[in-house]
């Protein structure tokens, strides 16, 4: 009984360094005008996953003649 709760207080706490880590990521987003199209990345350094997500969604946009749409 004891064990099973060190194990998984430990798994608990794997699950949540991973979820955590930094490291560099990029963000690929491409602009669609008319049927023309480009693409640019961005390297987002230093960041969490979720942080680094949030960041690429911010270069995402339209106007009445572009779309941008980013991923990493």
């Amino acid at each position: 009984m004891k064990y099973s709760k060190i194990v998984l207080l430990f798994a608990v706490l794997g699950t949540l360094s991973f979820a955590s880590c930094k490291k560099d990521y990029t963000c690929t987003c491409t602009t669609t005008v008319g049927s023309a199209s480009s693409t640019k990345t961005y390297d987002l350094q230093n960041q969490s996953l979720r942080d680094a997500d949030d960041a690429c969604e911010r270069y995402e946009g339209s106007t009445a003649i572009s779309n941008t749409t980013c991923h990493l």
